[in-house]
């Protein structure tokens, strides 16, 4: 008879090995950093040349306060990594603006454009060429949170910075 004991550190010690494995890939559409988080991390980050010179991953979604188009000194300060990283190669870009769901639909994809064009004039002064940079906007018709409170709006508030080839 096999010792209860044993059969479970034996399940244990197989279940630890499958989930290492599984942590150790990221899965497809989401960043070694943490996508789609409150700190600003990318969706769609991608390790290499899209990390700083400490190696840090660069983060692509920026997040605006409510009904505000303007860039604060975290956002600029992860955008000038950008421009750095976009006047040393040929890589195009698609800013992606978004809003939450207060406000008609008009208004937050007129508040979405607003914020991608933002991010666009911004990395322009950097010294990023116009015809390297598309804008959408969204408005309110993908958001990441679902909920109705200020932590999902705050969320849905962004502009996704996305490579284009």
């Amino acid at each position: 008879m096999i010792d209860v004991t044993k059969k479970l550190a034996g399940f244990a010690l197989v279940s630890a090995v499958v989930l290492l494995g599984a942590c150790s890939s990221t899965p497809e559409g989401e960043g070694a950093d943490g996508a789609g988080t409150m700190d600003g991390s990318n969706v769609s980050s991608q390790v290499g040349s899209d990390v700083d010179e400490f190696g840090n991953p660069l983060k692509r979604v920026f997040y605006f306060d409510f009904d505000k188009a303007t860039l604060n000194a975290d956002v600029r300060s992860d955008l000038d990594k950008h421009a750095k990283r976009l006047n040393n190669n040929s890589i195009s870009i698609r800013l992606e603006g978004h809003a939450d769901e207060r406000g008609t639909r008009e208004y937050n994809l007129a508040l979405g454009e607003r914020r991608a064009k933002a991010v666009a004039n911004y990395l322009a002064i950097q010294g990023v060429n116009n015809s390297r940079i598309q804008t959408i906007s969204y408005g309110e018709e993908k958001p990441v949170a679902f909920g109705s409170d200020e932590a999902s709006w705050a969320q849905n508030r962004r502009v996704e910075l996305i490579d284009i080839k």
